[in-house]
């Protein structure tokens, strides 16, 4: 922006662009957003630790961070420096704009998975479609061979889950890193010093949400700034989207708190052979859940990150066709017009979020006291929900890693899932 504003006060002049006065305002001044109301920590939190929000942390996970050998001396959780989060959307978008290399480790196991299911004492499959649980395995145990077999249970499976682990954000970092390039958000609140390991902590900060408004975001995607309640798949807006993510829950209701999948293996199996046939080959745009501000029009609001991916993808390690789009994210299709993109859309999500058959829902609860639970689960093949029924009245706190994944494609080659396990679609 070429404009220019002269500031002037009792000791000197100065001249500055618009752009650099809003930036300066952001970046400098404590009691302004970091960009808007949609930012993801509050304006009046400072750069680094909040001791305030140490003051509440639960006591399972002070242990478990103690434990780790983390230092929560400055507060926790650490917010991410006004100065490093971009203001404008010209330079977000920048952030990972360009491809990197990705190794689908899926694609080396083993498809008996014997190392895996030979250590563990059980192995449970929760539905028919999607969801298993491993019993008496040690995340931070893992050989390489092991995890390249998880890798590969979770492309089948959807989501696996296991309880009563001892897992340092360490560890879980770590394995992440082993998956795939960890995502480090510009926004988001993180444990200090281990940048990529991201705080999911929904008593934090977010006093809006309530009994009668937590789910309002499966009604009208503009009340999806109502948090994790929605519908959704975490980071569809990057260059590379999120493969496999990782939440550790350190502090769990005694009742409730459940979190749903959903597979979109599944719901593209649902759909008619004629709608299928309308939807190979078509790109979606999907969105960014943070805002920043158009450096040319910085007064008209904050603008998501747009970027265009195909709307029916093909998974490089099963090689199986599945439905990419979710509510919170998935702002468009490519070449329709807007109640056409909508009408479709909206059909699509519902495919996702109303058929039970094709859901898994699964409660944190680990059976021994003092320990976590995890749930591994692939972005690509799934949306998942939330569920506020504890109402934000006992602890519910984890650490998230998020390993991306490759460039998205769609290969008109491949099969569906049923298709490919000879199943009978009828």
């Amino acid at each position: 922006m070429s404009q220019t504003i002269t500031l002037q006060n009792a000791s000197k002049p100065s001249t500055l662009s618009v752009d650099e006065q809003i930036e300066n305002i952001i970046k400098k001044q404590l009691k302004t957003a970091y960009i808007h109301n949609k930012s993801a920590v509050s304006k009046d939190v400072p750069s680094g630790g909040d001791l305030e929000g140490l003051k509440a942390l639960p006591e399972s996970a002070i242990k478990r961070f103690k434990d780790a050998g983390i230092d929560l001396s400055r507060g926790y959780p650490q917010v991410p420096d006004k100065e490093k989060v971009p203001v404008f959307l010209d330079e977000a978008i920048q952030i990972r704009n360009k491809e990197f290399p990705y190794i689908e480790r899926a694609a080396n196991a083993d498809p008996e998975k014997k190392a895996l299911f030979g250590a563990a004492e059980k192995v449970i499959n929760l539905t028919q479609k999607i969801g298993t649980e491993i019993v008496g395995l040690q995340l931070s145990d893992l050989t390489d061979q092991q995890k390249d077999e998880l890798a590969l249970l979770i492309t089948e499976r959807v989501v696996v889950f296991f309880r009563d682990q001892k897992l340092s954000p360490q560890k879980q970092l770590e394995l992440g890193h082993y998956w795939g390039q960890v995502e480090v958000h510009a926004q988001a609140a993180r444990v200090p010093d281990l940048d990529g390991v991201t705080v999911i902590w929904p008593n934090y900060k977010s006093g809006h949400l309530t009994f009668k408004n937590n789910n309002f975001g499966n009604f009208d995607r503009k009340f999806t700034g109502y948090g994790n309640r929605t519908w959704h798949a975490d980071l569809v807006h990057e260059f590379q989207p999120a493969g496999i993510t990782h939440l550790h829950n350190d502090s769990i209701p005694d009742l409730g708190g459940d979190t749903i999948w959903s597979s979109t293996y599944a719901a593209y199996d649902k759909l008619s052979p004629a709608l299928q046939e309308f939807l190979d080959g078509k790109e979606a745009v999907f969105v960014s859940a943070h805002g920043y501000l158009d450096r040319n029009d910085p007064f008209s609001g904050p603008k998501n990150i747009e970027r265009r991916h195909p709307i029916v993808r093909t998974h490089p390690a099963t090689g199986w066709k599945f439905l990419f789009v979710n509510r919170s994210m998935t702002k468009s299709i490519v070449g329709l017009e807007p109640p056409e993109s909508d009408l479709i859309l909206n059909y699509l999500f519902s495919v996702i979020e109303k058929n039970a058959d094709i859901q898994v829902r699964f409660n944190w609860k680990p059976t021994k006291p003092g320990y976590g639970t995890s749930a591994i689960w692939d972005n690509r093949i799934s949306n998942h929900s939330t569920v506020w029924d504890y109402e934000g009245l006992e602890p519910r706190h984890g650490t998230r890693v998020t390993s991306l994944a490759e460039v998205p494609f769609f290969d008109p080659k491949s099969k569906s899932q049923r298709e490919a396990l000879g199943l009978s679609l009828n």
